[in-house]
């Protein structure tokens, strides 16, 4: 089974109020078995344009992937993190090839 993907690239306003979306996400992501690949780090981007902070989440499976994203807890947290930041987040297949 293929597993699916979060990949965001996000810009943060308010780093110190960020902190508390990364808390309130938390408990979900671990719930649905989230491992993060990537968590901002340095980047460079030869082609195009992109927010600055780059974020890939691994899940076991598409659909904890898309569970974790519509489920009532996360959507508490994205409340939060609308207010501080603003994001581009795609919830992808893996290849499983």
């Amino acid at each position: 089974m293929a597993k699916g993907y979060w990949i965001a690239h996000n810009q943060i306003t308010d780093v110190v109020a960020y902190e508390a979306y990364k808390v309130a996400a938390a408990k979900t992501l671990r719930a649905h078995g989230a491992k993060f690949l990537v968590r901002a780090g340095s980047a460079e981007f030869p082609e195009g344009s992109l927010r600055p902070r780059t974020i890939v989440i691994e899940f076991p499976s598409l659909q904890a992937a898309q569970e974790c994203y519509a489920s009532e807890a996360y959507q508490d947290a994205k409340a939060i993190r609308e207010v501080v930041s603003e994001a581009d987040i795609v919830i992808v297949e893996g290849y499983d090839g």
